[in-house]
């Protein structure tokens, strides 16, 4: 059983920068993807990044240019750099892992972009 907790959330002005991070317990052995999701409010939980055990990534349109995922130091931890914040990155930001064919998720950390 994985556990993840998020960290780095908050209140920032559009076009500021925020850094998330998530670290993992409950295995010694490497994830195989990690990754952050957001759910806006009244919007279905949507992909942000992911990055793969081999270092390979993925990123929404939305996030592509602007947001940079990557392995942590340590084993199973992921960050996320989030620069050029708009009002419309606001939402809940969820930590993803998946490992050993299960889907685990953080409890969310909120991202909250002003105008």
């Amino acid at each position: 059983q994985v556990q993840l907790v998020e960290s780095g959330g908050g209140l920032v002005q559009a076009g500021g920068s925020l850094r998330l991070s998530c670290a993992s317990s409950g295995t010694i052995f490497r994830i195989q993807r990690m990754g952050w999701y957001r759910q806006a409010p009244g919007n279905q939980r949507e992909l942000v990044a992911t990055i793969m055990d081999s270092g390979t990534t993925n990123y929404a349109d939305s996030a592509k240019g602007r947001f940079t995922i990557s392995a942590g130091n340590a084993k199973n931890t992921v960050s996320l750099q989030m620069n050029s914040l708009k009002p419309e990155d606001t939402a809940v930001y969820y930590c993803h892992a998946l490992h050993d064919y299960s889907n685990y998720w953080g409890q969310g950390t909120q991202v909250t972009v002003s105008s």
